[in-house]
């Protein structure tokens, strides 16, 4: 037991959980924080000019290095400026512990200026969130908190800490956070009652979720895949759960109505879905877009997602990889010569509609291969192939997902990190937590016009810590998603109807001179011919490089 402050106790027992960088914006009521960071030169403050940029790089870097990532925000309107990134920790389960100063607990009766509720503000987006009175405690919640935000379902837990707690003294024992260990064994009965689900069925499908990555169960979600013939999606998914080259996996789907989904379902007569929600749609029907008739098996780790909106034949809370494992060895135990040959054709049959489909997809871009604006498929054709052994792509495509996924076709995790969560702006932090996390490997942020207005602060991050990652700046002069989902809302009613606010025009974004104004190395791309030798210099460049690509915006209307 050694006595200290409150504020030096904080920062030893972040040392002691393995903290090197802390991501924030300073305020007045974290001066005592940020004063004595001074003494522990072994933690890096990574300074965001906002809020919502720090949680970010903090949730990003959190996904990749797989460990609770620390956010400092001030109080009442800088948490109020993390809030909309912080719901996106929160719908995308990453583990964050995120700490604002609370004006002195001794006279917070008298509603100190800037001041309120943070606990309360926190609360809808939080795991866990507390105010915390005595500097004694101080260790203890910090522990605690990092517990909670590793704990399936992982998310952002919150913890208001006074000034005065913070300069308090007591006697403290720091020691490091003993995390709950969540793998296990699954019941063998169980996983025997679906193998013979799927041996029954004519027409099964899986569906998978980032559950799958959290439990690294890829390998096992291949084997099952190849060996009971699942063509295998995902919906609403955002890390690496199946390689985009396996031959049974026909793609992700468009989550935001149900259409897609009950195309993609129609016939199918077994669904099992691991790791992912039933379903994450942006506009659901009141109806289930499962078929009638269809048998539905979810296995997640996540009991609030199980069953939560669509009741299961079969439910089970339990890791992936342990269950897919136990499925598959079920599968080989019970299944007959014929069920073995069924499975076989099934996933021949669908290896070759996969290959097609691919191959079809190159063939449609070649017709405007050298178009002028620039389209989606040559410029992501040209970012492959430009970039080195060692890539990392952080992805904010949005409506340009498909594209770069068809030319990325990640085949191992730490390819590629797509945004998660719905609240646009990650793409140019999340990049810059994504070089922290894997200083080995060169990242490059795919980032959208729109989306990235909400955070163009990054670039002087970027620049003031000479973080080396390379942009590509999505450029199509508009709120492009808006549009697709107007279409989708009015359908044929489109026609003769305008946008409203939904173009980035007049005056132009110029993303190449802001990246320049803020330190960073900025060109700006217009003609296809042009791409190659400009993201490969960007590529060469020491520090932060952007490209800003001028592309088109169709939107087909009905």
């Amino acid at each position: 037991m050694r006595k200290m402050t409150g504020k030096r106790a904080m920062v030893e027992q972040l040392i002691a959980d393995g903290v090197h960088h802390i991501f924030g914006n300073p305020g007045t009521t974290e001066q005592g924080f940020m004063d004595i960071l001074q003494e522990y030169p072994q933690l890096r403050f990574m300074l965001a000019l906002h809020e919502g940029v720090a949680v970010c790089m903090a949730d990003a870097y959190a996904r990749i290095t797989r460990r609770p990532a620390f956010v400092e925000v001030h109080i009442a309107p800088g948490l109020g400026n993390a809030l909309g990134m912080m719901h996106n920790a929160a719908i995308g389960k990453t583990p964050l512990v995120v700490y604002a100063g609370q004006s002195p607990g001794r006279t917070l009766l008298q509603e100190p200026h800037l001041s309120g509720p943070l606990v309360d503000m926190a609360k809808p987006v939080c795991k866990w969130s507390a105010q915390i009175h005595h500097a004694h405690d101080v260790p203890r919640a910090l522990r605690r908190a990092f517990k909670v935000a590793m704990e399936p379902p992982q998310g952002p837990v919150f913890l208001a800490l006074p000034m005065d707690t913070l300069d308090g003294e007591a006697e403290f024992d720091i020691r490091p956070t003993t995390y709950t260990q969540w793998r296990g064994r699954v019941d063998p009965n169980g996983m025997a009652d679906v193998a013979t689900m799927i041996l029954a069925a004519k027409q099964p499908m899986m569906m998978v979720g980032d559950s799958v990555s959290l439990a690294d169960a890829q390998p096992e979600v291949a084997a099952l895949a190849e060996l009971c013939g699942l063509p295998t999606f995902e919906c609403y998914a955002s890390e690496f759960n199946v390689s985009a080259k396996h031959p049974m996996n026909i793609g992700a789907l468009n989550f935001v109505t149900p259409g897609p989904l009950k195309s993609t379902l129609q016939g199918c007569d077994l669904l099992l879905v691991v790791g992912a929600p039933l379903f994450q749609l942006i506009f659901p029907d009141a109806e289930s877009p499962v078929p009638a008739g269809t048998k539905l098996v979810q296995i997640d780790i996540n009991p609030w997602e199980v069953g939560k909106n669509i009741t299961p034949d079969l439910s089970f809370l339990a890791d992936p990889k342990a269950a897919l494992a136990e499925l598959a060895e079920q599968v080989r135990k019970l299944r007959t010569p014929d069920q073995a040959r069924v499975a076989a054709d099934r996933a021949q049959k669908t290896g070759e509609k996969t290959k097609a489909a691919r191959g079809r997809y190159w063939e449609q871009a070649k017709a405007a291969w050298d178009a002028k604006p620039i389209s989606a498929p040559r410029l992501m054709h040209e970012i492959r192939h430009s970039l080195p052994d060692n890539f990392l792509v952080f992805s904010e495509a949005i409506t340009n997902s498909t594209h770069l996924n068809q030319a990325i076709m990640p085949t191992e995790a730490g390819q590629m990190v797509r945004v998660r969560g719905g609240g646009i702006g990650p793409g140019l932090p999340g990049s810059l937590g994504a070089a922290l996390a894997r200083p080995d490997r060169k990242v490059v942020g795919v980032c959208s016009d729109g989306a990235a207005m909400y955070s163009i602060t990054a670039l002087w991050t970027a620049a003031h810590h000479e973080i080396p990652v390379t942009y590509v700046m999505l450029n199509n002069a508009s709120y492009r998603i808006l549009k697709l989902n107007m279409v989708e809302y009015l359908g044929t009613a489109m026609r003769g109807r305008q946008f409203v606010a939904m173009d980035l025009t007049d005056p132009e974004l110029r993303f190449d001179r802001m990246a320049e104004s803020m330190g960073v190395w900025g060109r700006r791309v217009e003609k296809p011919e042009d791409l190659a030798p400009t993201l490969k210099e960007a590529l060469a460049h020491d520090g932060p490089s952007l490209v800003d690509v001028v592309m088109e915006s169709p939107v087909p209307i009905p």
